[in-house]
């Protein structure tokens, strides 16, 4: 077939693929090869096409084909590389281009995907080879260059031994120096070649590239570079030698704040660099040093004025390290703060850069006090507004714990309220898409009632919070910050519909869905409806988990482009960038939280079962980056008092690594127990590649014993409701766990049903099994003994009915129906997970072959049990539902939060406020109701 035939016949497939018509396209490559049935590029692409249509089995069975056939053209190699990647065989992909790298080594471009597909998996140490070996054969110097940061990246990777890393790094010092061209000729090689002499403790030889004109030249342009100098230096001790660059530099208007950082690190070395107590021949020089420094400083900010902060900002910087070493009297401090303060306190920076210094003995100093009390306070121009602003704010972070009662922060609160629809005229003719100057007042007014609520407890504060965030927003409709508080306090509230509405306002896009999504779906199953058919927060955890799949697909290629570019600085940022988003320890609360809801909504099926538990135990095997973003949630309660983050925390604790770890021994333990798979079945019905594991010496551990390690540090993010789940669990596993091993079939037994399955679906037998060789009767008896039936023990008898006697007590003392939630949802959990540990024991014929006749009577037991709990408390949640649908009850909430009307938030947006926090209350009160009358109708009968 000529090569315009060929092109000809294919253009109408690439054609298809590109459009999404993957359908069309198999129909085309089949017509393909029905003439050329061994043409692997027609079977390359109906695999693509099939991969893309989700018939994973038919398109497995194609790539082992093209494999085995040792592709070397280029179209199929492209093509396979795109099916690999999907069906996340990495492994296959770097054997595929090694082997066409092998076969042609004077193919450059072979070489190069080679060393990207190793890069793209991680796998540092063939991707230096195969980097030295392209340099010896196409004598490139970037090549050479590969071959140092790939070094580089094995040495930092956290699986490479400590004694290794040291060798790693003179590997790649001497691969450095042995270039035919010197690293100065591009910024981005020679900062490699600086920070390897960094990590070897080469200072002489580092000191004398970098004392060189082009080594000058070079760390004026970069900063990279010129961090890494920076570094060097202060690891040789030179403080005084970088101080005196860094005043040249701030000289020539340089004004990185990292040099006034180098100028004041040089006025304290002579105290920094005494080893034990200081002399006071010490003390006397850094005075000196102080004085001088403090002179230059003030030339500079005078020359600077308004315009730069820099200056003003180290003077203060100065004083307080100076005050904290005892060399300067606090008054000193105080001083340069309200000079700092008189300069730039109409700047909306101005207290975030003062609260560095705010120490309680300074905040609560009467000079400090006397000084913010005797500001000439005015709102007659949005300078002055914030000027208030920033005053308000330093009273309120120095208050003591003397004066934190509910009526003093009410009053506080009412104060902050009345000043921000003071100021709200100056800007009523701004466009809608610009915030309000005086909106920190209104979070301010928020931040004391919700300090009000922490005091007493009472919800009318929380009421008082959001009326004054959700007016602010009518006002500043992109206040972000009034929206994620909003969110924090909408969820305590007990209404999640509105805190999601305020979430999804937010626009949340791309990598934010890591750092952000923790707002709303952490703890979601205490909100979600699916079981009512509802699926809200399922699709939202598959909403915001898109991000990692991006990350997968496209991350590898900007580090592919870095490499391309020799643009080293930014590649290991890349890498660890992909890394974090790949091990993201909210990826994984997110998949932990979708598994607890897609139980309620889905059938317990063997099917389900086997795949989550295989994905969980990937989790499991993680070493995990925690990415969440909690400095976003802006905190204005006082320095005594714990953050507002804190305060507002669902249920008083954080989901974090601890939590995750706890559910998952949960979870992968019930699954196995449910589960036919072991290791060995598993291992044949795997698709992709195992993800990596950590290097915690603990994965070393057979999973039975990492599933029963119980750790105080984990268990303290539970909440007291999930550590009692947790017990429950673990009793359940340990009472059933001899029944399920000695009922499971063998593994030959599920491989023979699995390949079975897979023939009847795809017609293909299943990949690396023989099934002539496997034979077997999945129920045959064992020949060992089987063990005895015990009786259950109490706590797992009694748990159902003990959850409902603190549902009851909640109840009659009036909690909030967060609470009441949780407990519901919780026992919901165990009432599914009760059916997970006992699905096995449902099938009449495992009961009679293995004689569990007396077990399933005490499960039944339980089960009734279980089932009269559920049933109650939904009816108990069906009639708080409609309790909070009485106008009587909003009307009383409405005039208990007659504190904020002022101005111009009037009784009736009061009313509507509170009416939809309740209409909320109610649909999800009603919805999880609902949920759980529904799974009792599913899993009542065993």
């Amino acid at each position: 077939m000529s090569a315009v035939t060929l092109e000809r016949q294919f253009r109408p497939i690439y054609e298809s693929l590109d459009n999404g018509s993957n359908k069309s396209a198999i129909l085309s490559c089949n017509k393909l090869l029905k003439k050329y049935p061994n043409n692997l590029l027609a079977k390359a692409l109906k695999a693509l096409a099939l991969v893309r249509v989700q018939k994973v089995e038919e398109s497995l069975a194609l790539c082992d084909e093209i494999l085995a056939a040792k592709p070397l053209d280029e179209p199929t190699m492209s093509a396979m590389m795109h099916v690999l990647k999907g069906l996340g065989r990495n492994a296959d992909l770097v054997t595929m281009c090694e082997e066409a790298y092998k076969v042609q080594p004077q193919n450059e471009e072979y070489g190069a995907q080679a060393f990207f597909a190793n890069i793209r998996n991680g796998n540092w140490k063939a991707a230096q080879q195969i980097s030295s070996k392209m340099h010896k054969q196409f004598q490139e110097d970037r090549y050479l260059y590969w071959s140092v940061i790939s070094a580089i990246l094995q040495a930092n990777d956290p699986s490479t031994p400590g004694n290794m890393r040291t060798v790693l790094y003179k590997l790649a010092h001497r691969l450095v120096i042995s270039s035919s061209t010197p690293s100065y000729l591009s910024a981005d090689r020679f900062h490699l070649h600086m920070n390897i002499l960094k990590e070897l403790d080469l200072y002489d030889e580092a000191n004398g590239l970098l004392e060189s004109e082009v080594g000058k030249a070079i760390c004026s342009t970069s900063l990279a570079c010129s961090q890494t100098r920076r570094d060097i230096w202060r690891k040789r001790g030179l403080y005084r030698e970088e101080g005196k660059r860094a005043r040249d530099r701030i000289s020539e208007g340089d004004r990185n704040w990292l040099e006034f950082l180098s100028v004041l690190d040089a006025a304290f070395a002579p105290i920094a660099s005494s080893q034990g107590e200081v002399s006071e021949e010490s003390k006397r020089e850094c005075r000196e040093s102080l004085v001088e420094t403090g002179e230059f400083l003030a030339d500079i900010a005078q020359k600077d004025g308004i315009k730069n902060r820099a200056a003003p900002l180290a003077l203060t910087e100065l004083k307080h390290r100076a005050y904290k070493h005892g060399l300067y009297e606090l008054s000193v401090l105080v001083e340069s703060m309200a000079d700092y303060f008189a300069q730039f306190g109409d700047k909306a920076c101005c207290f975030e850069d003062l609260r560095a210094y705010l120490d309680p003995e300074i905040a609560s100093s009467e000079q400090w006090e006397a000084i913010l009390a005797n500001q000439n306070l005015s709102s007659a121009s949005i300078a002055d507004l914030q000027r208030i602003i920033n005053v308000r704010k330093l009273q309120r972070h120095g208050l003591s714990d003397t004066s934190m009662t509910v009526e003093a922060e009410t009053a506080r609160a009412v104060n902050y309220l009345s000043e921000y629809m003071g100021g709200l005229s100056l800007g009523k003719d701004l466009p809608v898409t610009e915030l309000q100057p005086c909106d920190d007042l209104a979070l301010l007014s928020a931040h004391a009632f919700v300090n009000v609520w922490t005091l007493n407890g009472s919800e009318e504060a929380l009421y008082n919070a959001v009326t004054i965030l959700e007016f602010g927003l009518t006002k500043s409709r992109m206040s972000f910050l009034m929206r994620i508080m909003l969110i924090r306090l909408y969820r305590i509230l007990g209404a999640p519909s509105l805190a999601l509405d305020h979430y999804r306002a937010m626009n949340i896009k791309r990598v934010q869905n890591d750092t952000l999504s923790h707002l709303v779906l952490t703890r979601a199953l205490t909100f979600s409806l699916a079981a009512t058919g509802d699926l809200t927060y399922p699709t939202e955890c598959l909403e915001s988990s898109q991000i990692y799949l991006v990350n997968a697909q496209e991350t590898s290629g900007f580090v592919v482009r870095a490499f391309t570019a020799e643009r080293y600085t930014q590649i290991p940022e890349f890498i660890e960038f992909e890394d974090r988003l790949e091990n993201s320890l909210q990826r994984d609360v997110v998949k932990m939280e979708h598994v607890r809801m897609r139980l309620t909504h889905e059938h317990l099926h063997t099917d389900i079962i086997d795949m989550e538990l295989i994905e969980l135990k990937f989790i499991f095997d993680r070493l995990h980056h925690d990415n969440r973003d909690f400095v976003i949630l802006p905190n204005y309660q006082p320095a005594c008092q714990p953050t507002f983050n804190e305060q507002t925390l669902m249920l008083g604790t954080s989901c974090g690594q601890g939590w995750l770890w706890s559910f998952l021994k949960i979870y992968i333990r019930a699954f196995q127990h449910a589960s036919d798979l072991d290791e060995t079945v598993e291992a044949k019905l795997l698709i992709g590649d195992r993800p990596k594991v950590s290097p915690d010496p603990e994965t070393k551990l057979p999973l039975p014993e990492r599933l029963a390690i119980r750790k105080s540090e984990e268990t303290a993010e539970l909440t007291p409701e999930e550590r009692q789940l947790m017990e429950w669990a673990t009793a359940l596993g340990d009472w059933l766990e001899p029944h399920h091993n000695y009922t499971r079939p063998p593994p030959h037994v599920v491989l023979a049903e699995a390949a079975k399955q897979t023939e009847l679906k795809t017609g293909l037998p299943l990949r690396g099994v023989d099934s002539k060789a496997l034979n077997g009767n999945g129920n045959s008896k064992k020949d060992e003994e089987a063990p005895p039936i015990k009786l259950a023990p109490e706590l797992i008898v009694k748990f159902f009915e003990d959850m409902y006697s603190q549902f009851k007590r909640l109840l009659e003392g009036e909690c909030s129906p967060l609470h009441l939630l949780h407990i519901a949802t919780i026992t919901q959990e165990a009432y599914i997970l009760l059916a997970v540990e006992t699905l096995r024991f449902k099938t009449p014929s495992v009961v009679k072959i293995h004689k569990l006749g007396n077990l399933v009577c005490i499960i039944k037991d339980i089960r009734q049990r279980a089932n009269s709990v559920v049933k109650e408390m939904s009816l108990e949640l069906l009639k708080l539902a409609e309790a909070e649908n009485i106008s009587d009850r909003r009307s009383a909430i409405a005039e208990a939060c007659t504190p904020v009307t002022v101005g111009q938030i009037d009784n009736d947006f009061i009313l509507n406020v509170v009416k939809n926090v309740m209409d909320s209350r109610r649909k999800v009160l009603e919805g999880v109701a609902k949920g759980m009358s529904k799974l009792h109708s599913t899993h009542s009968q065993f």
